[in-house]
């Protein structure tokens, strides 16, 4: 997979969970994809600072990145 198909990839995963996080009002943004093997996001809206949000970025959004780009071993939210 190219860096242009996997940027493209994490998007995709991206946009599918987007939706869930804002109808509580938040959002998410992809900041970077380091060595091909970790992605950095950005927790947005009512997002920060909710209680839930590590269990959001493990179970829901690392997982479908994963889906779309099986080669990412970690997401990190950037405060």
């Amino acid at each position: 997979m190219t860096p242009e198909e996997l940027k493209s990839n994490v998007e995709k995963a991206l946009d599918e969970i987007r939706p869930f996080l804002q109808s509580d009002g938040g959002d998410i943004s992809l900041i970077s994809i380091d060595n091909e093997t970790s992605v950095k996001v950005r927790l947005e809206g009512n997002c920060i600072g909710c209680t839930v949000n590590q269990m959001t970025l493990k179970s829901g959004v690392e997982m479908t990145i994963k889906k779309y780009a099986p080669q990412i071993q970690e997401v990190i939210n950037m405060e």
